[in-house]
C-alpha cells in the first residue's frame, strides 16, 4: 500500500551545487543551489530566480562556475543557502575558503570542492514557465585528490544530495552497477529466452 505524502518541490535525491560568480566589487558571492541540471552534453540549466543576486551577478558578468558540493564542506555549503549575497554581499568571505580566478570565464573557482564547471553565461529564460539560466560548459577541473588513473572517482569526491522531503544532506558514495550495461542482462535475457 502506498501513502499519500505532503506535495515537495523536488524528486530525492537533488545536487548540492555551489554557483560562484564575482560581485560588482569583484568580490567573491556563492550560493548554494539544488534545482540544477545537464541540458546536454556542454550546457547547463540552473532554476534561479532573477531576485537572487547570483543572477543578477551572472547577467552583468556573464559568466558562472558551478562546483560540487562535498561532505567536507556541509557547513560551508550550507551556509552559502542560507545567507542570502543580497543581504550580505561579502558572506563568501565569513566561509574561510579561497578561490582562483578561472582562466576560462570571469568567475572563481572554489578552491576546496573536488569539481568544478567553468561556465558561459547564454541566456536567462524567465516567465510562468521559464527555466532560468542557461549556461555553456567551456572547462571542467578536479582536484587530484579525487582522480585516479586519470578519472574522477565518485568515492573520493564524497558529494553530497540534498533530500527536500526532510531537509537532509546526503552522502553520494556507493557505487551500485555499470551503466549501460547492468541493463544488458535483462535485454540478453529477454532475446535468447
Amino acid at each position: 500500500m502506498r501513502n499519500k505524502i505532503k506535495t515537495t518541490e523536488a524528486i530525492f535525491p537533488m545536487p548540492v551545487l555551489m554557483i560562484a560568480t564575482y560581485n560588482e566589487d569583484d568580490s567573491v558571492n556563492v550560493m548554494n543551489a539544488a534545482w540544477g541540471t545537464m541540458l546536454d552534453r556542454d550546457m547547463v540549466i540552473l532554476n534561479l530566480s532573477e531576485t537572487h543576486k547570483t543572477v543578477k551577478n551572472i547577467k552583468a558578468k556573464k559568466a558562472f562556475t558551478i562546483s560540487i558540493a562535498d561532505v567536507d564542506h556541509v557547513v560551508e555549503a550550507d551556509y552559502f543557502g542560507v545567507v542570502s549575497g543580497n543581504a550580505n554581499p561579502h558572506k563568501f568571505s565569513d566561509s574561510n575558503l579561497t578561490v582562483t580566478k578561472s582562466e576560462f570565464v570571469d568567475a572563481p573557482i572554489i578552491n576546496e570542492f573536488p569539481i568544478c564547471l567553468e561556465c558561459k553565461f547564454i541566456t536567462y529564460q524567465g516567465g510562468e514557465l521559464g527555466c532560468g539560466v542557461i549556461g555553456k560548459v567551456v572547462n571542467v577541473t578536479a582536484d587530484e585528490k579525487v582522480m585516479e588513473n586519470g578519472q574522477v572517482n565518485m568515492n573520493a569526491v564524497k558529494a553530497i544530495a540534498f533530500d527536500p522531503y526532510t531537509h537532509g544532506y546526503y552522502e553520494v558514495t556507493k557505487r551500485v552497477g555499470e551503466a549501460f550495461k547492468e541493463g544488458l542482462k535483462l535485454k540478453n535475457k529477454n532475446i535468447d529466452g
